[in-house]
């Protein structure tokens, strides 16, 4: 198996994607190619005494940064380490892409190169928030601002078999993200979605009031991009603030009191940490694609790679497109009957 990997994308690039790289070699025994400026990558392989056994490296000189507009990915800056890992990516040179770069270029980028599975209308960027009973993929976390209900059905479907193929969870329970529980709740979006959820194959468990999230009552919440991104910057806010209140609370317990509780209050920090999780796949995307976190250090790209590989070895994609071939096929069926 080969990731592709951005390696000029983050604030820490190219020496911490080029760092998770070789860790992912040495610990995943898959293969890596680096999509990024050849010369710095050497220098500082050399430098800090990175092998780069196992890691192929495809030269580009041009980085899309944060204050790029997303559509140059395609335009002004085809020849970006993004853009031209997208195009190895689409033309089989690997079996997924990892990008810690502008959030917006690369969900243009893999729309556009490697494209959408057809019939999905739209991809979602799917991150994984810590609850109690684990953790639960949020869909969509940001990508589409506004949609409609079919889209949403959708998000949930592709959810679901995310939960089942990657984190193992039989049967995975999928709710929809409101203002109460109750069946009438919500927008006209919300209403009509909760019509198609309970229509479809997944394990549709109702509404679900922000409130209970964290509690794990779910295992895929469905939204749209815009109540998504706000639930996320929540999440990552209150894990801040707790943590912080936590170490303030235990620094005045004595030193043998915090002693005991250090195992469990790093567990805590760890479920909140975004290094051991990964990043956020891109479901819809013909080929897994993983948007890592822009901050992200040499661990964080470790298992943003580790995240893909179980994308592939999980057939995401291809359990997708099943997915759809099948409802299409059970469609047909019925207009004939």
């Amino acid at each position: 198996m080969r990731i592709i990997l951005d390696a000029m994308g983050g604030d820490n690039a190219p020496l911490s994607p080029l760092e998770g790289a070789a860790r992912a070699v040495r610990e995943l025994g898959i293969e890596v190619t680096l999509s990024g400026d050849e010369n710095q990558i050497r220098a500082l392989a050399k430098e800090h005494e990175i092998s780069l056994d196992g890691i192929t490296i495809l030269h580009t000189e041009e980085v899309i940064t944060m204050e790029d507009q997303p559509t140059d990915v395609v335009k002004s800056k085809k020849g970006c380490s993004m853009a031209i890992g997208l195009q190895a990516l689409a033309d089989g040179e690997g079996d997924a892409f990892v990008s810690a770069g502008n959030s917006g270029a690369l969900l243009v980028g893999a729309t556009m190169i490697p494209r959408r599975i057809k019939g999905i209308k739209r991809a979602a960027m799917a991150p994984l928030l810590p609850t109690a009973a684990g953790h639960a993929i949020l869909m969509d976390g940001g990508a589409n601002l506004e949609c409609r209900p079919e889209m949403l059905e959708q998000f949930g479907i592709m959810g679901s078999i995310y939960m089942d193929k990657v984190m193992e969870i039989n049967s995975p329970r999928v709710a929809l993200i409101n203002n109460g529980a109750e069946e009438c709740k919500g927008r006209e979006l919300e209403q009509e979605t909760y019509k198609l959820l309970e229509n479809s194959d997944v394990n549709f468990i109702g509404n679900i009031e922000a409130r209970d999230i964290p509690s794990g009552t779910a295992d895929v919440l469905v939204t749209d991009g815009f109540t998504g991104n706000i639930v996320l910057k929540l999440y990552e806010g209150l894990g801040k603030f707790f943590g912080g209140k936590l170490k303030e609370l235990f620094s005045g317990a004595g030193k043998i009191g915090a002693l005991f509780m250090m195992d469990k209050i790093n567990d805590f920090k760890d479920s909140f940490d975004y290094k051991k999780v990964g990043g956020a796949v891109l479901l819809g995307i013909s080929k897994p694609v993983i948007k890592a976190h822009g901050s992200s250090d040499g661990e964080a790209f470790f298992h943003a790679i580790r995240q893909a590989k179980n994308c592939v070895d999980g057939k995401i994609c291809e359990t997708i497109i099943a997915s759809l071939a099948a409802r299409k096929g059970r469609e047909k069926a019925e207009q004939e009957d």
